[in-house]
Parts: structure tokens; sequence; C-alpha cells
């Protein structure tokens, strides 16, 4: 996939297909729009493009991201996107909606067909919304395509939505509408090793800034390692036994042992299993890893496929 992080970048050598929007989650109703600008690249002999953004750094215009832009790129490639178009908010928003459709879709994108969900806004201050591109894209030939917003349990499927699941540890309900289960892809720093002094070593990830901490507990999770997935427990929280500060992810892998200092490890939350809780001895700490250790293993013995 052909990644480019600013406008000045972008070369497509193809007229596109191009999927419209924020995409935090690639959510089902995401995936809704990007697979069909996908399909309708193939059936034209055009290339798939998204054009996303990367958030502002002062934050404020969408709430905290769900996933990291490298675990959101790698789903976009999963879907058959070829081009993914990703520059920062402050590099286009002071344009016009005339100015977007002009200037970036037509003229840098080569877009001949362009996909949107129902309640897509674009320009400077929102001032265009669907029936604007619409309009605009048909003055210069560009086709237009509005997605319904997808619904599940009877509400629209949105990145808010979501977040309030995450926040909840409702992970099973969360996942669902993510099509795929919430994941972080951090790379694995060196802790004070009291896992390891208590016969239970941890991979220590830390959530960067502007990401969306799901609650704070012990999970069901599973990690890839070399491609190969392993069940493990994740306890995310401050460590309250040990008198810790700041919040860390800190995940044990009962079947691996091996050293992944400094490697990004991608982790998935299957399932919430009981809140962080401070224990009067670090014995009492590792009966409970363990407990969760064992759940851990079971649960995904009974999920995965036979």
């Amino acid at each position: 996939m052909h990644c480019r992080n600013t406008l000045e970048t972008i070369e497509i050598p193809a007229q596109t297909s191009i999927a419209l929007g924020y995409f935090d989650g690639v959510h089902l109703g995401h995936r809704a729009v990007i697979e069909s600008a996908v399909q309708d690249a193939r059936e034209n002999q055009r290339a798939a493009a998204v054009f996303t953004f990367a958030p502002p750094q002062c934050g404020g215009i969408k709430g905290k991201s769900i996933l990291t832009q490298t675990e959101k790129r790698r789903r976009m490639q999963q879907l058959g996107v070829e081009y993914y178009i990703c520059p920062p908010f402050e590099e286009f928003c002071g344009l016009s909606p005339q100015q977007f459709v002009q200037d970036v879709l037509v003229r840098r994108l080569c877009a001949r067909t362009v996909f949107c969900g129902a309640d897509f806004t674009f320009g400077k201050d929102k001032a265009g919304d669907v029936a604007l591109l619409r309009r605009l894209c048909g003055e210069c030939g560009v086709q237009v395509h509005e997605l319904a917003l997808v619904q599940r349990d009877a509400d629209v499927v949105s990145s808010s939505r979501i977040r309030e699941c995450l926040e909840h540890g409702e992970m099973q309900q969360a996942n669902a509408m993510l099509g795929q289960a919430y994941c972080i892809d951090l790379p694995v720093q060196h802790g004070q090793k009291l896992g390891t002094t208590l016969g239970f070593p941890t991979i220590n990830q830390i959530y960067p800034q502007g990401m969306l901490l799901p609650q704070q507990g012990v999970y069901i999770t599973r990690v890839r390692i070399d491609g190969a997935w392993y069940p493990s427990a994740t306890g995310l929280g401050t460590r309250p036994t040990v008198n810790g500060t700041g919040i860390t992810c800190e995940t044990f892998i009962p079947d691996f042992s091996g050293d992944v200092y400094g490697d990004t490890i991608c982790v998935e939350f299957c399932r919430y299993l009981w809140p962080t809780q401070k224990f009067d001895s670090l014995q009492a700490l590792s009966d409970m890893v363990q407990r969760a250790a064992k759940a851990a293993k079971q649960w995904h013995a009974q999920t995965q496929p036979r």
C-alpha cells in the first residue's frame, strides 16, 4: 500500500475511487464506505484510495484515538486500499469546500468516484455536507456515492459509541462494532521486572498521549509475536499493590518466553474480567495473575475455530 502523509507528496498515476472520512477505529460503518470504494476501483480498473487525516496536535475536533495510526493503516490495507492519504489536519482544514474538491480530489487524487457516509462534512468550519459534495463533484465529472449509516442493536455504529463501550470494559460489544478486535500495537518497554521476580514476566506497554484508554482492570487478551498468537492476560491500571504511578499496560503470556524488549507487539483485547484492586500481599497479586491467565487459556480454547 502506498502511504502519503502530506498533500505535496501525492503522486497517483491512475484514476481513483476514493473513500473519504476520518475512519477512527475502521468500524463496520467505515468498512462499508471503504469496501465500496475498493469494489468500484476493481470493477472500473482504477486505484482504490482513502483520504483521511492525522488529528490536530491540539485536539478538539474528534475524541481520543481508538487505534494507532499504524494499526489504522494496517486495517485499511487488509480491506484492499492501494493509496492511503493521511495528511495532518492543519494542512487542509483551511480549504473551502470548492478548493478541497478541485485541488485535492480532482487535481491531486485524480478522483472519478467518491464514497462517504451520510454524515460526512468537509471544508473550512465543516461548511460542506454530502449534498454540496455531490454538486461540486458533479461539476467536475466526479460521481459521489453516499453510504447509509450502519446500525447494530437498533443504534448507529459510531466511533463515539465504541469509545463508550471501551471506557466501560464492554469489549465484546466494541469488537462487534469494530468488525475486528480492539488492539494496541505499541513498543515493549522495560519495567520494574516485578512480574519476573514473582514468576509471571510481563510485557509492558505505555499508551501514548491522545489515545483512548479502555476501562482500567484485568482483561483476557491475545498477543501476536512473530506471526503466532498466544493467549494472555493484561492488566491496565496504576498497579496499586506496589504503589505504582502512572497507568501501564502489562501483559502476561503464560506459553511464551523470549526477549521482545523494543519490539512493537500487537495485543488484542477480548474480554473484561474484573477491576483493578489493591492486594494485601504480592502472593495474592501473583495468584490473581495466574487465575487471569488460566481464564484466558480456557476462553481461547473454547472460542478458537475447530
